[in-house]
């Protein structure tokens, strides 16, 4: 597998480049970060009139069959840009979903507004009280002839003040064990009987919490069979851990050897002459690029028309937990002012690693715990035996 983008990346990098010298303005980071909702719509239809939502899609679902180096550049420019990705990220994993396991009726009816950029689609998964436990969940869905009338609560449930769709997890029989019984909807957001309440996290971003009370929902929006709702969600889980590999840290990165140059220490030298600031660089730019590796890997496997589960947990655990230790390394180079936010005079980087530090803690978390993902690698990927 060779990586490097080549003639044709890179000359869709420079198209790309242009694009979000264009279109993604500091008006537009600055809503972003204070609102902490991770999505901007014109930005958002923007890349849909461009045919970017999904490029590397064959063409018959709409897409540009671009090549993996092309998506490879397309992604490098967006983190380096900043773009508010959350929106499109947890669409195209559903709208993979669908491409792979959804009815065809379902997939006329979504995937070409999605691909347009006039639709968004929330994850609907975690429940108060089940932790990373995805399967003990307890929204039931009863059925009522062509109907299934949905009641619960998810939590967690970003950018659905934002989304027309929701992908819902349910319990529709609570006789067999936790991971038969459960059955996927894709929920219409605008139904009667749906609330949606915000919740502001420790990492500055807005998700929510969203309530069903006797939510009518016709069966032709049920995804994949009746109490096999655990399958979908494996499809729809490998491609969550494909869609990282270093977004984020590779943004941080540049911020930092920016306030290197800037900063300078008690003598009035550069910050960036100091060796553990130079060490810490070092560091993070090879994790960058492990990162990187790790997530072309995955991403080249789905290009392949294959399902990049090991590969998909290889790149979501070494992202997640080394976005961690970076946010954190970097905080304790710069000092104790390495503390003060976006909101506070003469805050490092304009508070950026600081925000990273709070953000990267729910990086292990979602798509399945640190844990969950060093499971998968073993059982499937190495083929030890499970330990439970």
């Amino acid at each position: 597998m060779d990586f490097n983008t080549g003639e044709r990346g890179e000359l869709f990098r420079r198209e790309v480049r242009e694009f979000f010298a264009e279109h993604l303005t500091d008006e537009v980071r600055q809503r972003v970060r204070e609102t902490g909702t991770v999505h901007d719509w014109k930005l958002h239809r923007a890349l849909g009139e461009k045919g970017w939502l999904a490029a590397s899609w064959p063409v018959e679902y709409g897409g540009q069959e671009r090549e993996a180096s092309e998506m490879a550049a397309f992604y490098e420019e967006a983190a380096l840009a900043g773009a508010p990705f959350d929106g499109l990220l947890t669409t195209l994993i559903i709208a993979n979903t669908i491409r792979h396991v959804g009815s065809d009726e379902q997939k006329r009816e979504i995937i070409p507004p999605i691909l347009r950029g006039e639709v968004l689609v929330a994850l609907g998964y975690s429940e108060p009280g089940s932790g990373s436990d995805v399967a003990s969940v307890r929204m039931r869905a009863v059925r009522d002839g062509d109907e299934w009338v949905i009641d619960g609560e998810k939590v967690f449930t970003t950018l659905a003040h934002e989304s027309q769709y929701v992908i819902l997890l349910t319990r529709t029989d609570p006789e067999v064990s936790k991971h038969a019984g459960l059955t996927m909807f894709l929920v219409p957001l605008d139904l009667p009987g749906i609330e949606i309440r915000p919740i502001h996290t420790l990492g500055g971003e807005r998700t929510n919490s969203t309530f069903y009370a006797g939510v009518r929902v016709h069966d032709r929006w049920r995804v994949g069979e009746v109490n096999g709702g655990w399958d979908v969600m494996g499809v729809a889980l490998t491609f969550e851990r494909t869609v990282t590999g270093g977004k984020e840290t590779v943004r941080l990165l540049e911020r930092f050897v920016e306030w290197a140059r800037e900063a300078t220490d008690a003598d009035g030298r550069p910050r960036l002459e100091e060796a553990p600031v130079r060490e810490a660089i070092a560091r993070t730019a090879i994790r960058n690029e492990v990162s990187y590796l790790l997530a072309q890997r995955a991403n080249w496997v789905a290009a392949s028309g294959g399902l990049p589960g090991v590969e998909g947990s290889q790149s979501r655990l070494f992202y997640t937990t080394r976005f961690q230790r970076t946010a954190s390394e970097l905080m304790d180079v710069i000092g104790p002012e390495a503390v003060l936010d976006h909101n506070a005079e003469g805050a490092p980087a304009s508070g950026h690693i600081e925000h990273a530090h709070r953000h990267s803690q729910v990086g292990t978390i979602y798509g399945g715990t640190s844990e969950i993902q060093r499971g998968i690698i073993a059982r499937r990927g190495l083929k030890l035996p499970s330990a439970r």
